[in-house]
Formats: structure tokens, sequence, C-alpha cells
């Protein structure tokens, strides 16, 4: 096989004989050097964007990607048919009603302050995952009458956290306190009202799992004296195009209606992520750059070492040129393996942990139950990229130091 003449004296010098054992040293401690900050990021970048996108899984999740309103009626008299009229808006896939108000849930186990949402059972489901997230009875079960038994008003389908705080079951009953009430002459006195427990929801997400609750539409008007639907939610048909249906919605339907969609609610939270993983791709990126100043180190000691066969090569007639590529290629070689084996290694241990889970989070301080490790082709592609240029980068100014070196003054004393 015939190798490069550049390629095959790179790769001897970087095997070097014993009586040289320590320039093979100093290009493995280069080469581990590499390894370590290019796995440390993919590793890094990985949790970064597997939280940012479990984080954004959950709330979408549990949350519709567009919400309207109607400021100019006070609200949606007939949701069914503002229903039908949102859905015909590009790309929206589907709508729902929504009445939303806070209340405090008692039982003789405790208390909790939750948030009351008013639903469309059937219509829910094609625009959150609640329906899905229900582990015991079913969201459809708020529209059965046939549940209800005695002063009940209505049924109730409360997070994991809530039943877990109010000590509940499916089947108990639920005393629901609102700042709606009656008018008396000491003013307007909050009257309790009974709900029945119909199934306990949990999407993984502290913000729910521990303080929502979701009735039917006629039980939220109730509640909170309403006499309309207040808000319309909009499932669509790209997560991302949420923006741009958001703003297409008063223009196509008029100024009456006004918009937001879930990035423009969340956009602290996303833009702290985003601003916490780009702190900790620099801080983790200087790992790399401190390999790379060890290539340096490591070259112009071995340009110290061969300052003698550099200058025979010379006497032979090999050119500057050639003697740069040798040295540029033995630092490429060193980038190489540590780079494209960290990238290896950081992409297995992040798919390790990621599918067996190993990193638990209490859901009672955290937001979470897990750390994800998601593995994105472009930040996997940029972290090997931008090694491997830093890595080009640091053979330049051996390389060049050992296509100046005059064979006459490195021959002087041997």
């Amino acid at each position: 096989m015939n190798v490069p003449f550049e390629l095959y004296v790179a790769t001897r010098y970087l095997l070097a004989r014993r009586k040289q054992a320590s320039l093979a040293s100093t290009s493995l401690i280069s080469i581990l050097g590499v390894f370590v900050g290019v796995m440390a990021l993919v590793i890094a970048l990985a949790l970064m964007t597997g939280l940012q996108g479990e984080l954004r899984d959950r709330i979408v999740g549990s949350a519709a990607h567009v919400y309207v309103w109607k400021v100019i009626d006070g609200g949606f008299s007939d949701y069914q048919r503002e229903a039908e009229t949102l859905s015909t808006v590009p790309r929206v896939m589907a709508a729902a009603p929504s009445i939303q108000g806070k209340a405090l849930a008692r039982t003789r186990h405790g208390d909790v302050f939750i948030t009351v949402k008013g639903i469309d059972p059937y219509l829910e489901s094609e625009v959150t995952d609640v329906a899905t997230s229900v582990h015991e009875g079913r969201l459809v079960d708020l529209a059965d009458r046939n549940l209800l038994r005695g002063p009940e008003v209505g049924g109730v389908v409360i997070g994991a956290g809530v039943a877990e705080r109010l000590g509940v079951f499916v089947g108990d009953d639920v005393s629901v306190l609102t700042n709606a009430g009656s008018l008396s002459p000491m003013g307007v006195l909050a009257r309790p009202r009974r709900l029945k427990v119909v199934g306990i929801f949990r999407l993984g997400l502290l913000e729910y799992d521990t303080a929502y609750g979701f009735v039917t539409l006629d039980v939220a008007k109730e509640l909170f004296n309403k006499d309309s639907v207040e808000m319309m939610e909009l499932r669509v048909d790209d997560l991302y195009a949420s923006r741009e249906v958001a703003n297409s919605i008063p223009e196509i339907l008029g100024p009456a209606y006004v918009t937001e969609d879930w990035s423009q609610l969340n956009q602290a939270l996303f833009s702290a992520l985003w601003l916490e993983k780009t702190a900790i791709s620099i801080a983790i990126g200087l790992i790399v750059l401190v390999a790379a100043l060890h290539i340096v180190a490591s070259l112009i000691m071995l340009v110290m070492e061969r300052s003698r066969d550099i200058a025979i090569l010379k006497t032979m007639g090999t050119s500057r040129k050639t003697i740069r590529r040798i040295f540029m290629l033995q630092g490429l070689i060193i980038g190489s393996i540590g780079t494209f084996g960290g990238g290896a290694a950081g992409f297995v241990v992040s798919t390790l942990m990621d599918r067996y889970r190993l990193f638990q989070l209490p859901m009672e301080l955290y937001q979470i139950s897990y750390l994800p490790f998601t593995v994105e082709i472009f930040d996997f592609v940029s972290v090997i990229a931008i090694a491997m240029f830093v890595c080009f980068v640091a053979t330049l100014y051996p390389s060049r130091q050992a296509a100046s070196l005059a064979p006459a003054e490195a021959l002087r004393y041997q």
C-alpha cells in the first residue's frame, strides 16, 4: 500500500522508540486531553438539549400550542362554532375551550390551592395530552352525570400530587372554595362546592401534577360565575410554527382575537436554559483549548528532538512545505484520535444514561423526574468540527518552526 511520505514520517514520529518514550507519553497525554474535553462537551450539550426538550415536551403536552382570547365580545359565547372557525386557520389541527380560575380544595386530610380548568373532555383530548396521562379513571368521566351522587355539582380530575396531599382517591369527594360566592348583608360569601374525584392524572410536570384540577365547562362556569368561555386553545401541526399561527389569526379572523403561543409564555424559562447551555459549552470548551495548547507543546518538543532529522531531510531535498505538512499531520492525527474517540465515547455515555435513566431527580424539587440526555446531530457535528479546527490551528506554529529550521544550525553541535 502506497502511503504518502508526509503521513509515513508523521506516523513514525508518533510511534517513538524506547529511548524516546517521553515523546510518545506526551502525545498520549495530548490525545487524552482532547478525548476528555470532547467527551465532556458532548455529554454536557446532550444534557442541556435533553433538559430543554423534556421540559418543552412536558409543557407543550400539558398545555396548548396557541392561546386565543376574544376581547370585544367578552369571550366565546358559542365555543363549538368558534372551535370550528379557528380550525379553518392554516396549520391549526384542533381547538378546545377553556375556563381557568383559582380555588382552595379541602378535605379532612388537608388543604391545597389549585388551578381549576374547565374543559370539554372530548375536545381537550385533541389539543393536550391530559387524557392519555390519566392513570386512574378517565377524562371523559367528567361528562358522565351518572357517576355523581348527593350534593356534588360535578366531577374533577386532579393531579397525582394534589391527590396525595388531599389524601383522596377516585370516588372520594373534595370541597372546593372559590372567590365567587353568593351576595349577603355581610358582602360576598364564598360557598364551598363538592366535587367528586373521577380521575387522577400524572403528566410528569410538577407544576401540573401538584396544582391542577380539570372540570367540565358547566361546572367551571358555576364555580367562577362565568357566562361564557374566556379562552380557546389550539394545537398546530408544527410546534415551532406556533408563533406564526398565533400572528396570523388576528389577520385572518379580525382584531377582536388576541393570541399568544407557548414559546412566549415560557420565554424566560427557555432563555435561561439556552444561556446556561451556552455558558456550560464555553466552560467545557476551554478543556479542548487547553488540550490544544498541549498539542502545541508536544509538537515543539518533537521539533527540538527531531531537529537533526529535519536538517537531514532538508539536505536531501525535502521542501519546507513537506516539512510543514509532516508536523501538521502529526498534530492532526493526535487531534483526530482524541476528537473522534471522545465524540464516540460521549455519544455512548449519553445514550446509556438516557436509556437507563441513571440520574433520578426528586419531583418535589425539580420539574422532571430524571435527567434526560439527547445528542443532536447538529451539536455533535459542531463539537467535532470545532475541536478539529482548534487542533489544526494548534499545529500551525510548531510546523512553521520546523519548516524554518536551518540545516546548518541544527547540525552544528551534532
